[in-house]
């Protein structure tokens, strides 16, 4: 469609304060991209948004979520509370779960995270035999419905056991979902009981398709498993080329520094990012640990300092496998605070630029020609928008705000 001749191609934010202090001008160009920085003059009949008392940023990225288990909690309980007893609750009541209802829920916990300042989700669906395509049809309903809101990426969280004889329907399962739109393969190797199979046999399905993987990468405080350090041999030694995201990794916080170390370097040279999930592992892990309990993280640390991109997320939101959240990743960088000790700046950068790498592979700055996606937060600076976790923000979609919040 022809635009009107009078209508602005370009938009204007105007005072805004960038996260070193400097307040500037930026405009957005009918590309979505930042195309200046300065003091810039609006040009006649350009749109503008003075943000005068707002710091902003990169807009925040969901690396992990579930959004078809979200607001669950009121339903059904987990009642061991750890991550047996969420999986035992989902499969128990699937049953009262529907279609419309999964599209609500999931479209709600959407557009409340949208609120917050995310621009970018990435969401597992459950793709089991019990539960078929259900989850990852109606996540692609919900991403219908809010194209213009957020990039919406599906994964399809497949059934175990995938591998051998026994996980045949299970693979049919997940190229069934792949024809269906999901943009990733899933699934739980550590759950198998031959995990280098059920790593092999996703990394082989994803390669079919050209896709990549995010998994869910020893959930447990087990020192002994070791999923991750296979995953990244196994992405070095096939040259696994369309992008991999391991998330949760618990079990590498339980091992020592020396084999955090190895892995973690193993992990680098593979390329793969690694996703934090505190609010939910330490609601769901270190249950039985009467004394000293793990803190039920990842070697943030090891990770780190191996220069392993490293991400974070929220997982879950209310439900069997984390009763509380509000949508909001500033709730996620707190813990990465406070549990994961890192540096605000440095937990900042996990729920946005280096979440943005593990989700779409490329980063994010208030830099011409990047995106135009921002979250602008009354407040002085990265560390007390963490701390204050402020309500009044506005979230802008290449330069538009389509969520404002507070005042």
């Amino acid at each position: 469609m022809t635009r009107p001749a009078a209508e602005p191609m370009t938009r204007l934010i105007t005072s805004a304060m960038l996260a070193d202090g400097r307040v500037v001008d930026i405009r957005i160009g009918d590309d979505g991209l930042i195309s200046e920085i300065g003091a810039l003059a609006a040009a006649e009949g350009e749109p503008v948004e003075d943000i005068a008392g707002y710091l902003l940023t990169p807009s925040f990225v969901e690396p992990h979520a579930h959004l078809d288990k979200a607001f669950l909690a009121e339903r059904f309980d987990n009642p061991t509370g750890d991550l047996n007893g969420a999986i035992t609750a989902m499969r128990d009541n699937r049953h009262l779960i529907t279609f419309d209802d999964t599209v609500e829920r999931a479209e709600r916990a959407v557009r409340l995270l949208a609120s917050n300042g995310v621009t970018v989700i990435r969401s597992h669906a459950d793709t089991t035999i019990d539960n078929g395509l259900a989850s990852v049809t109606a996540l692609a309903e919900v991403r219908r419905r809010v194209t213009g809101l957020v990039d919406l990426q599906i994964v399809a969280l497949g059934a175990w056991p995938v591998s051998g004889p026994e996980g045949a329907d299970g693979r049919a399962l997940l190229h069934d979902a792949l024809g269906a739109g999901v943009d990733l393969v899933g699934g739980v190797p550590h759950l198998e009981d031959d995990p280098v199979a059920a790593t092999e046999t996703l990394m082989e399905i994803a390669a079919e398709h050209s896709v990549g993987m995010d998994l869910h990468t020893d959930e447990t405080l087990d020192p002994c498993a070791v999923g991750l350090r296979l995953l990244a041999e196994r992405v070095i030694a096939t040259g696994f080329a369309h992008g991999v995201t391991a998330s949760h990794c618990v079990s590498l916080g339980m091992q020592p520094e020396s084999q955090q170390r190895a892995t973690a370097e193993l992990v680098a040279e593979a390329g793969i990012s690694v996703v934090a999930l505190p609010q939910t592992n330490l609601y769901l892990q270190a249950r039985g640990h009467a004394v000293g309990a793990p803190r039920g993280l990842t070697a943030i640390a090891a990770l780190r300092t191996a220069n392993v991109n490293v991400a974070a997320g929220a997982d879950n939101l209310q439900d069997p496998f984390n009763l509380v959240g509000k949508g909001d990743p500033l709730e996620t960088a707190a813990l990465m605070v406070m549990a994961g000790h890192l540096l605000p700046v440095d937990a900042y950068a996990t729920v946005t630029t280096n979440a943005r790498i593990a989700v779409l592979g490329v980063s994010a700055s208030v830099e011409v020609g990047q995106s135009g996606d921002f979250v602008a937060i009354r407040v002085p600076n990265i560390r007390e928008s963490i701390a204050y976790q402020p309500e009044s923000r506005l979230t802008f979609r290449q330069g538009r705000i389509v969520a404002r919040k507070g005042s």
